[in-house]
């Protein structure tokens, strides 16, 4: 009878895996198992991270990255489809995190009771042809009904925002959590870091150097002139001519059409997106656990510019942004797109704002 009812328990822990709804499962013989006590023994301590839009062209990768990383003990996977198989599948890799899936908006509240990151996605992808302002009423829409769950279920969660138009569904979603009076500005980011990431590797290729060991920080917004690469700041110290700053300017700022121009149709920035944003999320949760020196460049709230959001490099701590640094010496170049930059920034923030007041 003690090996009936060890089987039975063994059999609601993989049925408690693979199920995505959050009741639990009562076996034969009176063996209960909800999911929250489902996990693999060894299973290290760390922080519970939901990923909303975990089903899409973004969320899959970020959500296999996201089982690797040694910082996450539970991985929350929620989408209005496809959650099921894409849970199962990452359920199988051999890392600590126990991963979870959360299907549809009945689902939504339980996938983000508890999380201490959360981060968002979600979303239709550009198409060729489209801007990220052609993106602005899908996906400001699921951004709005997302973190009202988020101000509803885990408002002391770090949020990071990745569905485009950043530079609207950010202020989209501060709009939401002051109606509900949890807004904290330390803990809304809206993830730049690929414009980051496209930095160090098109300057190390220029440069002739391992985009490891390149930093260029990169501020203003995420699309189009907003993002204004300080190449007079990039470490190591070095100099571009003026045709050099000229091409990876742009070739930064247009980083995203070159892939979905490549792609044919077939897709965005979806696997680089995702490994940023893994990157970025990453320094949140370093962040969390209190080390010291946590430096990334993010879209947050912001007093650097007359603007109510802007990038900049940020300080990250236990309580999400601990600090904001100022921009430093510009050149005339990067002052002149600076201006550009602002101008176009203030009328993306004014229409995430607008969205959800009106």
């Amino acid at each position: 009878m003690q090996n009936g009812a060890e089987t039975y328990r063994r059999m609601a822990t993989i049925s408690a895996h693979l199920n995505p709804s959050p009741s639990s499962h009562q076996m034969e013989g009176g063996v209960g198992l909800s999911r929250a006590n489902c996990r693999a023994k060894g299973g290290s301590p760390g922080f519970k991270v939901a990923i909303l839009g975990a089903a899409g062209g973004i969320g899959q990768p970020l959500a296999m990255l996201m089982k690797t990383n040694p910082l996450v003990s539970v991985l929350h996977l929620y989408d209005v489809a496809n959650t099921p198989g894409v849970t199962a599948d990452i359920s199988h890799m051999d890392t600590g995190a126990v991963v979870r899936g959360f299907l549809g908006p009945q689902q939504l509240e339980d996938a983000l009771t508890g999380m201490d990151l959360v981060i968002i996605p979600a979303g239709v992808p550009r198409k060729p042809g489209m801007t990220r302002d052609d993106l602005f009423n899908i996906n400001a829409g699921i951004v709005r009904t997302l973190c009202e769950g988020i101000a509803k279920c885990c408002p002391k969660a770090i949020v990071n925002i990745i569905s485009n138009p950043v530079n609207s569904t950010v202020p989209i979603a501060a709009e939401v959590f002051k109606k509900a009076g949890t807004f904290d500005p330390r803990r809304l980011l809206g993830v730049t870091m690929l414009d980051i990431v496209r930095a160090n590797t098109f300057v190390a290729e220029v440069l002739g150097l391992d985009p490891r060991e390149v930093d260029v920080p990169v501020v203003g917004g995420h699309a189009g002139v907003t993002i204004l690469p300080l190449l007079s700041q990039v470490k190591p110290p070095c100099s571009f001519t003026p045709e050099e700053t000229e091409y990876l300017t742009s070739r930064i700022q247009n980083g995203g059409t070159e892939v979905v121009e490549a792609k044919a149709g077939a897709g965005s920035a979806t696997l680089s997106m995702a490994y940023a944003a893994v990157k970025f999320a990453d320094a949140c949760l370093h962040g969390l656990r209190g080390d010291a020196g946590i430096v990334e460049c993010a879209f947050v709230s912001s007093q650097v510019t007359e603007l109510p959001f802007f990038a900049s490099k940020v300080r990250l701590g236990r309580n999400g942004v601990e600090e904001i640094y100022p921009l430093g010496p510009l050149n005339e170049y990067e002052r002149s797109g600076l201006e550009k930059a602002k101008k176009e920034l203030a009328t993306s923030i004014q229409k995430g704002v607008n969205f959800v007041k009106k």
